[in-house]
């Protein structure tokens, strides 16, 4: 009697010992379970509202062109440099909107906001520009450069008026600033390049009115 139970007593261990292993496994599998990672704090900079005495007034109409940007600051995080020859990007800190088109807003709004221009606007959209603005933002980045302990912001654009219709170049010029930052916190480097990226609109604006007035 005892013999014939044998098997079946065998089998019931078997499924007994199967059925406790399985919290085990499940277990093992929930400590795999990536921890979320906060969410990256959004950073935004403001158009500049205050100008240089003598910026002429124009009876005319700019269009703007977007920024252009090379790769590394086309994007919404946060650039940064440790080295001449290596770029990297703050740990959850992005800026509202990707860098370029962040730029090209605040500039737009730089000039509306000097009352010194008829109309201002996107090129192409609706506006029947006289003269266009072409732009391409070069250096948009903090760095720890020599030794630095706290980040110095490079702010770099390159401009060209452009003649419509004809579409002749009729004045180029780069603009650059750069400001240190007080400290590492992450708010007084974003105020750091909002210094920057205002001293560089605010002579950006000066002087494609005055070129325009000049011609």
């Amino acid at each position: 009697m005892s013999d014939q139970n044998a098997p079946s007593l065998s089998r019931r261990r078997l499924l007994l010992l199967a059925g406790t292993a399985l919290p085990v496994a499940a277990v093992s599998a929930c400590g795999v379970i990536p921890t979320p990672q906060p969410p990256s704090q959004l950073y935004r900079l403001s158009p500049k509202s205050t100008f240089e005495e003598g910026i002429p007034t124009v009876p005319l109409q700019l269009g703007i062109e977007p920024p252009l940007a090379p790769a590394g600051l086309n994007s919404s995080q946060i650039a940064v440099m440790r080295g001449e020859l290596t770029m990297d990007y703050f740990a959850r800190a992005k800026w509202v909107d990707t860098a370029p088109s962040m730029v090209y807003r605040l500039l737009v709004e730089s000039f509306e906001n000097s009352g010194k221009i008829v109309g201002v606007g996107r090129s192409g959209v609706g506006l029947r520009s006289d003269y266009e603005l072409q732009t391409e933002l070069r250096e948009f980045q903090a760095e720890y450069l020599g030794g630095a302990t706290v980040p110095k912001i490079r702010v770099r654009i390159n401009c060209k008026l452009v003649k419509i219709p004809q579409r002749i170049i009729v004045a180029s010029h780069s603009f650059e600033a750069m400001r240190e930052a007080p400290d590492n916190r992450m708010h007084n480097i974003v105020k750091s390049f909002d210094l920057a990226l205002g001293n560089v609109m605010k002579k950006i604006v000066g002087w494609t009115l005055k070129s325009v007035a000049e011609l």
